[in-house]
This record gives C-alpha cells, structure tokens and sequence, in this order.
C-alpha cells in the first residue's frame, strides 16, 4: 500500500478537505486505484452527536457511519461508497486500547500512550487501508490520509507519531508527505509573507516528519521568488511547491495541481511513474468550465435553522449545485433564518422579519433542510404553508418532510395544535411521533441511519418518475421521529398522498400534494448521494420544477428521448 498524507498548518480552514480530494482525483485519473482516510483528533467517537455549528454538517455514510463533512468531499470528488471506518477519531482509538485492556490483552504491562496508542492507530490506518471501496474487489493502489487540525495540536501528537513510525516503518518508497499552509499578503505593500509556512514546517520536522510538497495556500498565485523562499527555507524542492490559490469554484483545484505536475511528484515519490498513465482529466476540465461560463440562475429560499454556517448545508448546497449545472443554471442560494419568519420576529426584529419574507416571496423555490429541536420550527411551517398555498415548489428534506405534515394537520385538516412528539409531548394530534426503536437516554449512534430502501406505492407520482420509474431506491436516513402511520389513512382522503414506503408499509418515506407542482417531502437525504455528473434525481426535479421545465423532461424521459 502506498501512503499519502496530506496534514496542515498555520491556521485551520485552509482547504486540506478539498486538497486531499483534489489529490485523490488526480492519481485516481492517473488510472490508480484510490481510498482516503481522514483523521480528526477530537475525542468524540464519530460526529453524531456535534452540532452543525462546531463541524459543519454530520456526513452520513451507507453503513450509518456518522461521519465528518470532508468524506462527503472524497465521496463526491472520488466517487466511492466510504465506510465508518475511513474516518477514524481519538474516541474510537482510545475506546479499542482500553476494551483491551480490560479483557487483560496487555497482559499486566502499563498502557501508555506510546507505543499501545500509537500501535492501534497504525494497525488502525493500515487494516482501513485496504477496505475495498470503488466497488472493486482487493485493496486500493494509493491511500490519500487526511489528519484534521493543525500541525502543534495537543490532541493530534499521537497521530503525529503513529504516522511518524508508519512511514518508517513503509519505507521512503511508500509514504508522501504533503503539507498544506498559508502564504498571506500583509498590508498595502502586498508582499507575501513565506514565515508562517516557514515555522509549520519546522515543526512538522521537529516532530520527526519531513513534508516532500507544499501545497501553499493563497489569495493570488505565488511569485518565483516567494517559491525560491520556501524551497530554500523548507527544505523542499521548487518543482514540489505547489500553490492552490483561489479559484472560481473548487472543481478547478485538481487541474490546479494537474498543471503544476502534482502527479508527477507524487508518483515519483511514491515510485509509481512506471505503471500510472498520464491525468485524463478531460471531464472534469469540462465541467469546471460549465460552471464558469454559466449565466442564468434560479433563486432558491433555503429556509433552515444553522443559516449562520453555510457548511451545516454543505451537501444539500453541493446536491443543489449539482441539479442547476445539469439545466445549465448557478444556484443562487437566499439563505432565510426560519425564526425570521415567525410572528414574533415582527415585534422584536422586524427589519428581519419584512426581509426574510421578502426574500421568500421572490424566491422560484423553497427548501427546508433537516435539523433537530424545535427552535425555529414554527417558521419553517410558515414556510411550507406560503409554499403550498401559492403553488410554489417545495422540497423538504427529513424534518422538512415532517414539517410539511405538520403544515398540512393544521391549515387543512385544522388540527391546531397537530405536532411533532419531538416539539411538544403533549400535543392532541401527534403526526410525528418517536421512533420505537430509537433511545431517548443515549443520544451516539440511535438514530435510524444509513442506506434504507423506499418502496414506491404508485408508478404515479412525481418522484417514482424522476427515478425513471424506478420500483424502490436507496437513499441515506439519519432520524429519530416518523409520521405517526395511525393518522396516514385521514392525510391521504385530504389529498396528501404517502407515495413511498419502507419494506414493511409502516414508515413513510416521500409525501407528494398531487394538487400542486411540485410539493415533495422526503424522510431520506438525497443530497449525501448526489455526484457532480449525476445528481440526485429528487434535486434535479426540484429545479426542473422551478424553472418550469419538468413536464418536459418528464415527458421527454417517458418517450425515451
């Protein structure tokens, strides 16, 4: 197995995500077999249980892996199916070290940091290493590990060394190291300043591990002589300094790095030059260029509860992306606070309140994205209520679905207080209630997670049809409360039709309005299986319907043309 680390200093931020992924895609079109790893120090076993606002949105993986927002990167990027165990955390290593202990496996000897620690990361990254996860059987070529924070982090020292003795212990032949930092330009003067890179990887080095490429970040591309700078001072060849400075759109950075011979370094390195073809990138140059060239747009309410951090949304903004690429538009996302939205906004911010609902209104399409507790909650069905009454395309995305039943309970069956179990335990009318199986005292890794199948109930519908008529599909879940199925029968004699189910019937998985354009509701989230050439069927239908193109390609997909 061949190694490439990519770690990161100065700040956090920087792009190491994008970078890794970006890296990936390069070998992986160099005709190499890729998988990635990526590695958070923190001590928490997996992401479930963090808010959006500390890491962006929780990954979720096919296997119910709660996972950080970088492997959505590599999935998308990489297209591979990653498992729980790519993405590898202080808690799940601390954990398996001290259930051994436990059951006497050290037998009597003191568990320290180094070498016990240490040994279950490297046994760790080696055995995740060779999980096939390309839909190939056998181990990957090349192993892109990514160490989350920053370089000088007490919590990732471990990880340090773990990874100093990997590559040792691999030999020179197997291991790249790419260190990725910041050049920045202070002042009017504009010089770029090379100390910051300087001093990172002076620490890497003191740590034991010596980076063979720079990826150096930057506002403007980096000048010869900063790049003599570094090389002399880093102790890294010119022709490995490589500089990822700001792009129109991520999709460039692989042809950033493609066009400064990334490939060639690390193959080279890794002693690959031999059996790797030339980057065919030629696809996603071309996509790349679609996304700069493209003029029209479509203005889309997005109206949610972690507004104030864009990466809590980041698959659906991707998904979104996606789905107007694929009609030749840009999304232009109004982000809407939903306790904006509220009445009583109107007395405490109503400056707010005037402009989120000016916002909505002149919106083509409104989405509500999932979250959790009830803040917000009561804009959101706001939301769903002007969206439904004025025909305008809705799209709700797992509390966004329950939220559209909980809309329709109130202001058509006129259930005032109809709820969901999760906002008020008490409600008369509970149309979403707690799941039985789920746990209501332990909160990691209870919800309902990973690739579920839904059952189509009619070829009829909306969403079968953008499926391509497809019987069933298998989407990612992660949710604890479900449409009460007791109140099922009284919605659909209303008009809001249950057009998705689990395999038992029970679970209600995709609600459609017949009635209306476009209204969908969604248990599941589609957005994690979106790809940058196939995009989620259910979002590309979503912008179709905004832009009143969707009985057409409905049509036209019906025809087969």
């Amino acid at each position: 197995m061949k190694y490439v680390l990519v770690t990161g200093g100065v700040v956090s931020g920087l792009g190491k995500g994008v970078t890794a992924s970006s890296i990936g895609l390069v070998l992986k079109a160099c005709g190499l077999r890729v998988t990635s790893i990526k590695i958070d120090p923190y001590l928490n076993m997996d992401a479930g249980t963090m808010s959006p606002f500390e890491h962006g949105e929780v990954f979720v993986l096919d296997d119910g892996g709660e996972v950080d927002l970088d492997l959505g990167n590599y999935e998308r990027f990489l297209d591979l199916t990653l498992t729980r165990e790519n993405n590898i955390t202080t808690g799940k290593i601390y954990q398996s070290v001290l259930e051994k202990e436990r059951r006497g496996d050290y037998l009597g000897k003191t568990v320290q940091v180094v070498p016990h620690i240490t040994d279950a990361i490297k046994n760790r990254i080696e055995s995740v290493a060779t999980i096939p996860v390309d839909g190939q059987e056998g181990p990957a070529d090349v192993c892109v590990i990514e160490l989350g924070g920053t370089v000088g982090d007490i919590e990732s020292m471990p990880f340090i060394e773990a990874l100093r003795q990997l590559s040792f212990s691999v030999g020179p032949d197997n291991f790249c190291l790419i260190h990725v930092s910041l050049v920045p330009v202070l002042g009017v003067v504009g010089e770029q300043k090379t100390k910051p890179t300087q001093h990172s990887v002076r620490e890497l080095r003191a740590l034991g591990l010596t980076p063979h490429l720079l990826a150096c970040r930057s506002a403007q591309p980096i000048l010869d002589n900063t790049k003599e700078k570094l090389s002399q001072f880093c102790h890294v060849p010119a022709g490995n300094i490589l500089n990822i400075h700001d792009v129109p759109n991520i999709w460039h950075v692989p042809l950033l790095l493609r066009n400064q011979n990334a490939h060639h370094s690390i193959l080279k390195q890794l002693d690959l030059l031999r059996i790797a073809a030339a980057p065919d990138l030629r696809d996603w140059t071309n996509m790349a260029a679609t996304h700069d060239n493209i003029t029209n747009s479509v203005k889309i309410a997005m109206v949610g509860k972690y507004v104030g951090l864009t990466d809590s949304y980041l698959s659906v903004v991707k998904a979104l992306l996606h789905a107007c690429i694929a009609c030749s538009l840009k999304p232009s996302i109004d982000w809407i606070a939903a306790t904006d939205l509220e009445d009583e906004s109107s007395k405490s911010t109503p400056e707010a309140h005037a402009t989120a609902w000016e916002t909505l209104r002149k919106a083509s399409c409104v989405l509500v994205p999932g979250g959790f507790g009830d803040r917000g909650v009561k804009g959101m069905i706001l939301a769903a209520k002007y969206a439904r009454e004025n025909k305008v395309p809705y799209f709700g995305i797992c509390l966004g679905m329950q939220i559209s039943v909980i809309e329709f309970a109130r202001n058509v069956l006129g259930w005032e207080k109809a709820n969901s179990t999760e906002f008020d335990d008490g409600t008369p009318n509970p149309v979403v209630i707690f799941m039985p199986e789920g746990s209501k005292t332990h909160m990691g890794s209870t919800m309902r997670l990973g690739s579920r199948r839904t059952l189509f109930q009619t070829a009829d519908c909306i969403t079968s049809r953008v499926y391509h008529n497809s019987q069933y599909v298998d989407e990612r879940h992660r949710h604890r409360y479900e449409v009460n199925p007791e109140f099922i029968g009284t919605f659909e004699e209303a008009g809001l039709k249950f057009v998705g189910k689990d395999e038992t019937g029970n679970r209600m998985e995709i609600l459609e309005l017949p009635s209306h354009p476009f209204y969908v509701g969604v248990q599941f989230h589609p957005e994690f299986k979106s790809r940058p050439r196939r995009p989620s069927p259910v979002f590309l239908g979503f912008i179709l319907a905004a832009t009143g193109q969707l009985d057409l390609y409905l049509e036209k997909q019906q025809n087969g043309s």
